[in-house]
């Protein structure tokens, strides 16, 4: 359950702390490993690549925001009694995994703002963006093979870990995109739990904290789990971003508040709701998750609806039951005091954070 600190502060505070406190390591770091041209490049041809692909790359993964996955890795070899800088390079790698993903995904959902800016599309056209995203996923690998201070063998279990979340993440987006495609709306809660693991669990904590740990010198069972606490605090975490996109701050969602309606995203609200409501107000929700609605009116109906159908309440109480759950997976291994305690607040503070 989430408690609340002596010192009145929310059971969250402490990983918000730790954010904070790693994230100029982490900053450093980025600029530092960021893709160049290679130093024999003459002059005029470095201007032209870092024009087309190493400047736009660069200027997205510095509008970055918290930094919560590479703190992870952090987190993960700190809490088995290793370093924060023994992980930096699967730190800044998963960065760029993550920016690639937006990247890609931004295309595919034809978003027009990203992080209060436009998008790399936008920007840059589809082509050069296609290519940065993919600048990106090259990078992710280059930067672990690239880390002297890593043995042959723990690059190459990394590398493992690595790929495998790729593959994973892959396979939750090839359901999501496909669903939408397709115009599917025949999809179970389950259906969904599992796209919404894949996609988004094993890259936003799972991995992050396993690689981590690896690179601090872990033992098994202390990667396993990890891993498993972060899958289902991933999973939490991807909860409370379809719960703010539909009933948080507005000002703090800025242009993309109700947007998940708007594209017609198989959440687990929607999906709730959907195999929840009676026929008729169903269809009307199928109507208006298929209509990309935009005005304020229709968005409110959804909604609406979707209040009606216990559906808001459920995901709520789901995503806290999913944050208890993981907090229940770390009494199967030993972990420094200190980082175990900023763990057990991490999995508050992905329930409770309001952007």
């Amino acid at each position: 359950m989430a408690t609340t600190s002596p010192n009145g502060r929310s059971a969250g505070s402490l990983f918000a702390d730790y954010l904070a406190s790693r994230h100029q390591l982490i900053e450093d770091a980025l600029g530092e490993k960021s893709p160049r041209a290679l130093p024999q490049t003459a002059p005029q041809m470095r201007a032209e690549l870092d024009r087309y692909l190493y400047g736009p790359l660069e200027h997205f993964t510095a509008s970055g925001g918290k930094r919560t996955r590479p703190a992870l890795c952090l987190l993960g070899a700190e809490a088995v009694g290793g370093s924060a800088t023994d992980a930096l390079s699967v730190a800044t790698a998963i960065e760029n995994f993550q920016s690639a993903a937006l990247v890609h995904d931004d295309i595919a959902d034809r978003s027009e703002l990203r992080r209060g800016e436009p998008c790399v599309h936008v920007t840059e056209g589809v082509g050069v963006a296609i290519n940065v995203g993919d600048l990106a996923l090259t990078t992710v690998t280059r930067q672990i093979l690239d880390d002297a201070s890593l043995a042959d063998a723990t690059k190459l279990r990394v590398l493992r870990e690595v790929t495998a979340m790729e593959e994973r993440t892959l396979e939750g987006q090839a359901l999501d995109l496909g669903w939408a495609r397709d115009g599917r709306w025949d999809i179970s809660v389950d259906d969904y739990l599992y796209m919404a693991s894949h996609k988004t669990a094993y890259y936003s904590a799972a991995v992050p904290l396993a690689a981590g740990a690896i690179c601090g010198g872990g033992s098994d069972a202390q990667v396993e789990a990890l891993r498993s606490f972060g899958m289902s605090a991933g999973l939490a975490f991807q909860l409370q971003d379809d719960l703010l996109n539909l009933v948080g701050d507005p000002a703090r969602q800025g242009k993309d508040f109700r947007s998940d309606i708007t594209e017609g995203k198989r959440t687990l609200l929607a999906v709730w709701a959907l195999t929840h409501l009676e026929e008729g107000p169903a269809a009307e929700l199928r109507t208006i998750l298929s209509s990309n609605a935009t005005d304020e009116a229709t968005l409110a109906r959804a909604v609406e609806l979707m209040g009606e159908s216990g559906a808001i309440d459920h995901t709520r109480a789901y995503a806290r039951r999913l944050a208890d759950e993981a907090k229940s997976h770390l009494a199967s291994a030993d972990f420094l005091p200190e980082a175990g305690r900023t763990l057990l607040s991490m999995a508050d503070f992905f329930v409770e954070r309001l952007g």
